[in-house]
């Protein structure tokens, strides 16, 4: 749905960019002043139904963009509460803490701390295709929790208690394994630049490899 709405948007951003520079060539070429008349060229002013028009098109097009952005809004921020696997995201100065929990059963955190490379950062290890919802926290500023191979992106903001569904998305993730880069999105500090982490998306058989490991205890 949202490489649908970001293809959409850049389709119609095209369209627009290609008739106003059609407009600009056009009014350049063909209404240039000219040597042999001195005459003005004629005058829209208090032209209503022009009026009108350079106003109409851009309300539509802004109600279509905003229509869109709407409806995909709604639908990418639900929460339906059944995943089976959900993770409490920690954002701190300047690093994460991840706390995945997979049927009630918790497993041992991830803590992490700056580094310069996202490989070295704290990992958070999810199967693949898989429904997970996030919870994020924050007790100092401010973060940003963005992996941008998930197309989403959602502000950790401070002093939103548990429980408030402001704290909460859910994504599928992907259907390929490998590691991805994370990335606090929102200038934090002195160290937002190393604010870093990655994603591990593994196969079924070394996800259940992973819980059998890591298993810390219930959920409370």
């Amino acid at each position: 749905m949202v490489q649908s709405l970001w293809n959409g948007a850049w389709i119609a951003a095209l369209a627009t960019g290609a008739v106003v520079i059609f407009l600009i060539v056009w009014a350049a070429i063909f209404h240039r002043k000219r040597k042999s008349s001195a005459d003005l060229p004629p005058q829209v002013r208090y032209n209503l139904p022009i009026e009108m028009l350079y106003t109409l098109i851009p309300l539509v097009m802004v109600s279509v963009f905003f229509f869109f952005t709407a409806r995909d809004s709604q639908v990418l921020a639900k929460v339906d509460g059944d995943a089976t696997v959900k993770v409490k995201v920690e954002a701190f100065q300047w690093s994460w803490r991840f706390t995945t929990t997979v049927n009630g059963k918790t497993m041992a955190p991830v803590p992490g701390t700056p580094v310069s490379d996202y490989h070295q950062g704290p990992q958070l290890v999810l199967p693949t295709n898989t429904k997970v919802e996030f919870d994020l926290s924050t007790d100092d500023v401010i973060h940003s929790f963005w992996v941008p191979e998930f197309l989403f992106k959602r502000d950790v903001i401070p002093g939103i208690k548990e429980g408030n569904p402001g704290r909460k998305f859910e994504i599928t993730t992907l259907a390929r394994t490998g590691i991805f880069a994370g990335r606090c999105a929102e200038l934090c500090g002195v160290d937002h630049s190393r604010m870093l982490f990655n994603v591990k998306l593994v196969d079924s058989n070394e996800w259940n490899q992973y819980i059998a490991t890591n298993q810390a205890g219930s959920a409370q």
